[in-house]
């Protein structure tokens, strides 16, 4: 393993030797953890984050293969020029894992503050389909690629006090589903997971009763562990994960229900 800063003690090394990778919103959280996993796994990473501070400690302390890009996922020509950069000094892109993203406020949908409304939806969607839309091309020309897009049991059940998040999730479980049956031709996999909450940054943006709540709709009376999570969706990015497309996985603790 190229990277002496990182083990797979006690976990499966997947095989992702000679691949590149992107990983957005890789600074911290699930991201981190995933970039980690990829990296521990043989793949060269590209962290996508618009938190610099965050971003160039995040690669400092992964090492060796991890590689730090100042990205706004909601500015299409940012990732465009950020796609065409990883293509232009690794030479391919062969997984792009969509994972950042913000919870927005929490209120009724009657409060919902107009402009936070459209803030979420650009980041937790539009973001999305702007990656997907850089990073595609350079996949086809290839013929190879696995897409992972980061939604959540929000999306599917809703949550109150989060239509926004709940709205922009459930979006791109269908954006993935309509992307993976227009690329089922190809050797090109897209799936999203639907994670139940966990203990990230991302909690700081909301209220103590939101949190409970979530909590409180876990059947396995816990949040999600970051290694869980990174766990399903590096196998996701994996060459064995050949047949499945359009999938939506589960990562929710028994509360959904589909």
């Amino acid at each position: 393993m190229k990277n002496g800063d990182i083990t797979t003690h006690g976990r499966n090394r997947i095989e992702l030797d000679g691949k590149i990778a992107i990983v957005t919103g890789a600074a911290q959280g699930i991201g981190r953890a995933i970039a980690e996993r990829l990296l521990g796994s043989g793949a060269d990473v590209w962290l996508w984050d618009l938190d610099e501070r965050a971003l160039t400690e995040t690669a400092g302390q992964l090492g060796d293969g991890a590689h730090a890009l100042h990205v706004d996922v909601s500015a299409s020509d940012d990732v465009v020029a950020a796609a065409q950069t990883v293509a232009d000094e690794s030479g391919q892109i062969d997984i792009l894992v969509n994972n950042a993203g913000i919870s927005g406020a929490n209120a009724p949908l009657w409060e919902y503050p107009v402009d936070e409304w459209r803030r979420v939806m650009e980041i937790d969607l539009n973001g999305v389909f702007y990656c997907c839309r850089a990073v595609v091309p350079h996949m086809i020309g290839r013929g190879y690629g696995r897409i992972v897009n980061m939604a959540s049991v929000a999306g599917k059940e809703g949550n109150p006090n989060a239509s926004a998040y709940s709205t922009a999730k459930a979006g791109v479980i269908a954006l993935t589903k309509s992307l993976g049956k227009e690329l089922a031709a190809h050797d090109i996999a897209v799936n999203c997971v639907t994670p139940a909450a966990a203990r990230t940054r991302i909690f700081d943006q909301m209220k103590q009763e939101h949190i409970d709540y979530m909590l409180s709709k876990i059947p396995r009376g816990r949040f999600l562990e970051l290694k869980e999570a990174a766990a399903m969706i590096s196998w996701l990015c994996t060459k064995e994960n050949s047949f499945t497309t359009a999938g939506v996985f589960d990562l929710s603790g028994g509360r959904a229900t589909y």
